[in-house]
């Protein structure tokens, strides 16, 4: 079971504060939980979070295609009618999931998430729940 980390409310809210158009945050592990929150409604944070970690797990299939590449997940964006969403790893085993409106400018976005992470990204590390079992 993941315990809730350190309060990083006011980290995620100085990100959402920081670039325009940011409507929800979310830290999850990588099996799907949520870990925290800003923004938006806690059953929202928490379908999104399940979603996170299919996208992630597709992404990392996508990423062996490509040559000469581990595979590993750094970062996914999907164009949404109406806004953006981002996905970063976020530590081993956790990512950071950012949703914008159609007002956020990209390279903000990535380069405050990838700050954040940089700033917290030990603190984020989601240990496996299946008693080292990969998830």
């Amino acid at each position: 079971m993941i315990r809730q980390r350190a309060n990083f409310d006011w980290l995620l809210k100085e990100l959402s504060d920081g670039v325009p158009g940011v409507q929800q945050i979310v830290v999850l592990s990588a099996d799907g939980l949520r870990i925290a929150r800003y923004g938006g409604d806690p059953d929202a944070a928490d379908r999104l979070s399940a979603a996170c970690a299919g996208l992630q797990s597709l992404a990392a299939a996508v990423g062996q295609e490509i040559p000469h590449s581990d595979g590993t997940m750094r970062m996914v964006i999907i164009e949404i009618d109406g806004g953006f969403f981002y996905l970063m790893a976020a530590g081993t085993g956790a990512y950071l999931a950012v949703l914008t409106d159609m007002t956020a400018e990209a390279g903000m976005v990535g380069n405050r998430m990838r700050d954040l992470v940089v700033r917290i990204g030990a603190h984020l590390t989601s240990p496996p729940r299946r008693g080292g079992q990969p998830v």
